[in-house]
């Protein structure tokens, strides 16, 4: 008996020596543990249920000093000019012009400013338009394979994108209306939490597949009042991309899934911002409106009215929800 009551007290001393790392939050109501493809296409296992030390990972971002801003212009389309925030003296050496149109572009997770994203949107935004194009480097944020962590970061660093935004205008001049937001994935939900700390006066915010997992029931959501005229591109939608509307307007080609060409979630979720560059440099993406995204989904949109997707110039005041088809190679667009 004394044997056992040893055995027992040291079984219960190593239990007791485990360190304790609570749940305290649950990212949605789907499976625990989920499989998330990275922008290379590999899987991996991620926990949608945050526990105190990823809260604690999270705490030790700082976007404030870890994001990096990279400026392009037609002057310097391929090498960037890093922009800080607090750095009148750096900005003043650089290309930026106040007197142009201000892109920001915002990659998604595990993603950097070498992002296929960024590699496709800045050529074309520097072909289409004369515009300063600031590529957001959040890798210190996005680079962490827990996801939970990464979604949390998302929220901080578009705090802290915003930021930088107000002190741009206030050294240079430049107002709201000059800006167009563009972010993919976690970024696509990030360029709205932007847009709404810097008080929803944004011209143009595009959502490029917002992320859908861990997303369904985040407050911190896209929101078609994030900026003056809001647009979501949907092509994966349930898997990687969320479902649901969350802007002024919802484009879906195809449907939302599924795409043309693509054999992977993967390949759909990347598509949405190969549209949006053919956008700015061919146009041609016309939608035909629907009655809601459950019918954009099946197609069935035979409601008077058409929009075109993406392009330079905000639709301010169109709002809806609109189907397109396009082909599996470039050019995408049928129009």
């Amino acid at each position: 008996m004394d044997k056992l009551i040893v055995l027992l007290a040291i079984g219960f001393i190593s239990v007791s020596a485990l360190p304790y790392d609570p749940v305290i939050r649950k990212l949605g109501d789907g499976p625990r543990y989920q499989y998330m493809p990275g922008p290379d296409g590999s899987l991996h296992l991620v926990d949608l249920w945050g526990k105190v030390s990823d809260v604690a990972e999270a705490a030790r971002y700082n976007p404030d000093r870890q994001n990096v801003y990279h400026l392009y212009t037609r002057n310097n389309p391929t090498v960037s000019q890093p922009l800080l925030i607090g750095s009148e003296g750096l900005l003043g050496i650089t290309n930026y012009n106040a007197n142009r149109r201000t892109i920001v572009l915002i990659h998604g997770w595990l993603d950097s400013v070498t992002a296929d994203f960024n590699t496709v949107l800045v050529p074309a935004f520097l072909q289409a338009e004369d515009v300063n194009v600031i590529v957001v480097d959040w890798s210190a944020g996005a680079g962490t394979i827990n996801y939970f962590t990464a979604v949390e970061n998302t929220l901080t660093s578009g705090q802290s994108v915003a930021r930088f935004i107000t002190w741009l205008n206030s050294a240079t001049g430049a107002v709201p209306s000059m800006y167009h937001l563009v972010g993919h994935s976690l970024g696509g939900h990030q360029v709205g939490i932007v847009g709404r700390n810097v008080g929803g006066q944004i011209a143009y915010i595009t959502g490029l597949d917002p992320a859908f997992p861990a997303w369904n029931t985040n407050d911190n959501r896209f929101r078609p009042s994030d900026g003056v005229y809001t647009e979501v591109i949907h092509t994966n939608v349930g898997f990687l991309g969320y479902m649901a509307t969350l802007a002024d307007v919802d484009f879906y080609p195809n449907g939302g899934s599924g795409m043309p060409g693509c054999d992977s979630n993967d390949c759909d979720h990347a598509r949405c911002y190969h549209y949006m560059a053919e956008s700015l440099t061919r146009g041609g993406f016309t939608g035909r409106r629907c009655l809601s995204y459950l019918t954009a989904i099946t197609g069935n949109c035979n409601l008077l009215g058409s929009l075109r997707m993406g392009g330079l110039v905000p639709k301010t005041g169109q709002s809806g929800v609109f189907y397109l088809e396009t082909n599996s190679s470039p050019p995408f667009s049928r129009g």
